[in-house]
């Protein structure tokens, strides 16, 4: 896709300085799903990146990060021929489950994905709305490899460069963004 749909993607994205705190400058995603197609965009996006990757690999499975991880996981899903799995807050989803707690930018947070939700060795991607100091993330890649998954990729449409969160990825999972700032 060319970069003129790029370009659309980020002038849907609102900035809202000092929120949740004072110092973060909030990135809203929201607005994207104002224009249907563009969410579309977003996902043909993810696919390319992941076709063009992943080539001759299966993608079993699409891995959303609660919660707006689930607003594109589901799509992708079914777009790559996937199945969708859930990592959700602690305490969010019933019986056995992996967990993994985090760091965020302003707190400290925890995630959990059901035991029986994906079989070993399976090859996921995982997605999210924003990359910023890679917590999330980071916990999202160990809560797989605690299932024993294979991570290929992990997509979000925002990253936040100039707090390094993708240099914390594992190094055998890919990583891409969409729409890059700097803070």
């Amino acid at each position: 896709m060319s970069s003129s749909i790029v370009e659309k993607i980020k002038e849907r994205i609102t900035m809202y300085p000092n929120f949740p705190k004072e110092g973060i400058d909030f990135k809203d995603i929201f607005p994207l799903f104002h224009t249907p197609s563009l969410v579309d965009d977003v996902i043909q996006l993810f696919v390319s990146h992941c076709q063009s990757s992943h080539a001759g690999k299966q993608i079993d499975a699409v891995i959303g990060l609660d919660s707006r991880g689930f607003l594109f996981g589901p799509q992708l899903a079914k777009e790559l021929g996937a199945t969708f799995t859930p990592a959700r807050k602690l305490g969010k989803l019933p019986g056995e489950t992996y967990s993994q707690n985090y760091s965020l930018e302003y707190g400290k947070d925890g995630m959990e994905m059901q035991k029986d939700a994906l079989c070993e060795g399976a090859n996921v991607v995982i997605v999210d709305d924003l990359l910023a100091t890679g917590g999330t993330m980071v916990a999202a890649c160990k809560l797989a490899q605690q299932a024993s998954l294979n991570v290929l990729s992990c997509v979000t449409v925002v990253e936040l460069t100039g707090l390094k969160g993708a240099s914390k990825l594992p190094t055998d999972a890919q990583f891409y963004s969409i729409v890059q700032y700097e803070f």
